[in-house]
């Protein structure tokens, strides 16, 4: 090991010690509050799956006072991330995947079981296994009768799930993301192929030791599977794109850049980060990779090691359109860069030992929701802030109606998204009337009209914070939730006459036994670092801290 590597890993260990103290002081500032005894009930809310969006979601309306039940069609909470191969893991720096404020990484990238390791502690931690229903699809989702309709900003919706009359819901969540079933494509003349093919949600258990491997699909499950295929040792596997993906580097600060463009769509200033793209990651790989599309018309890859082995040899990406399986591989139509998609181009033919279907996940269905939720124009993504049906905002369906996005996955959304619908459920006066939502999409959709592919398919978080900002900052009277929205600061009460939400904003917020616990955890990470075994598993010594303080 060279003496720039070992000073490398000098500093990005110092680097990750800071780190770990910043969780730290996220967890402490910004975590929600578990559930007292006192707390008063303001209604109660379904939340139909059991992933990391739906159990973030439902600790942020516990510490607001509702009760929730969380419906989860498997037998365990994580959601897709329950069911990718364990080499998966994030292409984004875990500073950016901060899916709920306690949260505690131990890597920049940490793989699939780490992820699940997070999402179980907090899902344990809020008390969720008792408001957790496993095995348990929703097929139908109806208004119970004790709903008022929808007039102006009066009227609100209640829900009833699966025909059960005895349960009455006071809002709903739909968390069920946007990767379902593995998409099982089929190719012509697959049949004859005599060696393995698989998804890339097989990846586990696979011997590509030696083996010829051809990859059919070039986002982010294909990069995925030619990185595991490159250090599994495979003979030079290769990538076969329908279609070029725009790469973004592993730096949070161009990832952070690139997910501030407000409007979401392609500009006349679009070229330079697309240039400096091309200039500076791809380099000598633009024309046999980089798009011809800009930048901001499908979500991007983010990845370095796979631009790496390609410089190096170790791999390939070839733009083909697949003409069919042979015995030995697959005969494939080479098209040049810009070259439309099925136009003739050169016939070439690669061996496989291996060949990985990497076609994705299907998007999951709408189906079981009423279709009066979405008039004609209005379905997903062209939805209020494109989360909420815009004929009733008592609906909430974040990280389930994206197509394309750029950005962090995390509690800055995730927390907003479910404090918004906690103020809608609790302030009236706050609640967005259909006329008001269906002109937020047909405003966004004027300032997108010329995107590429729809007006709303491409969303960027700072269009959230642009309509948090109009909704709350120039309105007098809701300025005090701002907040409460951003960062959850404030609590609800109920008026003792009235028997009304009452809201009460302060930041001084937490309690003796929490500051106790931050202590604890403070002390424990320190003697983590100091015995030298950082590890996924330092939340043992939160559960350790748990059980002294109670």
């Amino acid at each position: 090991m060279g003496l720039a590597t070992c000073a490398f890993h000098s500093v990005n260990s110092v680097i990750l010690v800071v780190y770990q103290w910043i969780q730290l002081l996220i967890a402490f500032f910004f975590s929600p509050q578990q559930p007292s005894k006192s707390q008063p009930c303001f209604g109660h809310v379904a939340i139909v799956g059991a992933g990391l969006t739906g159990i973030s979601t439902a600790s942020q309306l516990i510490a607001q006072g509702f009760q929730v039940t969380l419906f989860e069609a498997g037998s365990e909470t994580g959601g897709i991330w329950a069911n990718v191969n364990r080499s998966s893991g994030l292409q984004i720096n875990s500073t950016m995947y901060r899916f709920h404020p306690f949260v505690l990484w131990t890597k920049w990238y940490p793989h699939r079981d780490e992820i699940l390791d997070n999402i179980r502690v907090i899902w344990k931690r809020y008390g969720l296994s008792k408001r957790t229903r496993f095995n348990t699809p929703v097929t139908k989702v109806e208004r119970a009768a004790s709903s008022e309709k929808l007039q102006g900003k009066k009227g609100h919706s209640r829900w009833i799930i699966n025909g059960n009359q005895s349960e009455v819901f006071d809002g709903l969540v739909v968390t069920i993301g946007t990767c379902g079933k593995p998409k099982m494509i089929k190719l012509p003349g697959q049949e004859r192929f005599k060696g393995k093919i698989i998804h890339s949600s097989q990846l586990d258990n696979t011997d590509f030791k030696n083996k010829k491997v051809l990859i059919v699909g070039g986002g982010a499950s294909g990069v995925e599977s030619l990185e595991y295929a490159v250090n599994k040792g495979a003979e030079n596997p290769t990538i076969l794109a329908r279609s070029d993906k725009w790469f973004m580097p592993r730096n949070m600060v161009v990832d952070a850049v690139l997910s501030s463009q407000p409007f979401g769509r392609e500009t006349y200033f679009s070229f330079i980060p697309e240039a400096l793209l091309k200039w500076f990651h791809y380099r000598e790989l633009s024309e046999k990779m980089a798009p011809t599309q800009g930048f901001y018309t499908g979500t991007p890859v983010v990845n370095d090691r796979c631009l790496d082995y390609i410089r190096e040899g170790k791999a390939d990406y070839q733009r083909a359109d697949v003409i069919s399986v042979t015995e030995r591989g697959i005969e494939w139509n080479s098209r040049k860069r810009g070259q439309p998609k099925g136009e003739k181009g050169e016939k070439r033919h690669s061996e496989a030992d291996i060949i990985i279907l990497a076609a994705g996940f299907e998007r999951p269905s709408f189906d079981f929701l009423p279709q009066d939720l979405f008039p004609e124009g209005y379905s997903r993504p062209n939805m209020y802030l494109q989360v909420f049906p815009v004929t009733d905002w008592s609906v909430l369906c974040t990280n389930s109606t994206f197509h394309d996005a750029v950005g962090t996955v995390g509690n800055v959304h995730i927390g907003m998204y479910a404090r918004i619908l906690a103020l809608f459920l609790l302030d009236p006066d706050t609640r967005p009337p259909p006329r008001d939502m269906r002109l937020w999409v047909d405003a966004i959709s004027f300032v997108k009209e010329r995107a590429p592919g729809g007006q709303l398919e491409f969303f960027t978080y700072m269009e959230l914070v642009i309509w948090i900002s109009a909704f709350l900052f120039f309105r007098i009277d809701r300025l005090k939730y701002l907040f409460f929205v951003y960062s959850g600061y404030g609590f609800w009460t109920k008026d003792p006459v009235t028997r009304e939400p009452r809201f009460h904003l302060t930041i001084a917020h937490r309690t003796f036994p929490e500051m106790t616990h931050a202590a604890l955890l403070t002390h424990a990470v320190l003697q983590r670092f100091r015995s030298g075994q950082l590890s996924r598993k330092a939340h043992m010594y939160v559960e350790e801290g748990e059980k002294r303080l109670q």
